[in-house]
């Protein structure tokens, strides 16, 4: 069980650093530089990001490293499933549009449930970068973190991939549908 702290078991966090190392060296086109003893040295120092992780493999994201920053020296992993994770979906956008519905509320927010993950929702800069390293969400679509200006007007953006393009497109925030959810991005 994960406990209250926020941390995982010594078990638990063995079997998910095997389950991500697998993962890992099954798609290397997503990090071609990079090397699995480096990322696992990094989340074996930071198990607040190893539980978070754990949140993104246990809601249906399958998370993998897919680059380095080098302006904050931190890898990046995101959620690589092939469609918008299944335990995030019928989400509106964020805590002010599940607060301005006044019916048929969805369970929650993309933005708080991220916020509640220790992740961040993918942007449309990222989400395009991920859709270079795969083909992701032609059946479903993923919430984008929305810039304030378009937010404060009742807007959010999403993006799907359809017809072997990108599309990022927008919607009113609190809008909700079973097959949009949001991908996660975890800095370690």
């Amino acid at each position: 069980m994960k406990q209250a702290d926020k941390s995982l078991l010594v078990d638990q966090s063995a079997e998910l650093l095997a389950v991500l190392q697998d993962r890992f060296e099954k798609n290397p086109h997503r990090h071609p530089i990079l090397t699995w003893s480096d990322i696992e040295a990094r989340l074996a120092a930071a198990p607040g990001k190893l539980w978070a992780l754990s949140e993104m493999e246990r809601t249906g994201g399958e998370p993998d490293v897919i680059g380095y920053d080098p302006a904050t020296s931190e890898f990046l992993i995101a959620d690589c499933s092939a469609e918008t994770p299944k335990g995030r979906r019928s989400l509106c956008y964020d805590q002010a549009a599940l607060a301005a519905r006044k019916e048929n509320k969805p369970q929650g927010s993309a933005c708080g449930m991220a916020e509640a993950m220790g992740i961040e929702i993918l942007d449309e800069e990222r989400y395009r970068d991920l859709q270079k390293l795969g083909v992701f969400d032609v059946k479903t679509s993923s919430w984008l973190k929305t810039p304030e200006p378009m937010r404060k007007l009742g807007g959010a953006l999403f993006g799907d991939s359809r017809y072997d393009r990108v599309f990022v497109y927008h919607n009113g925030a609190e809008s909700y549908y079973a097959a949009r959810g949001f991908r996660g991005l975890l800095r370690v």
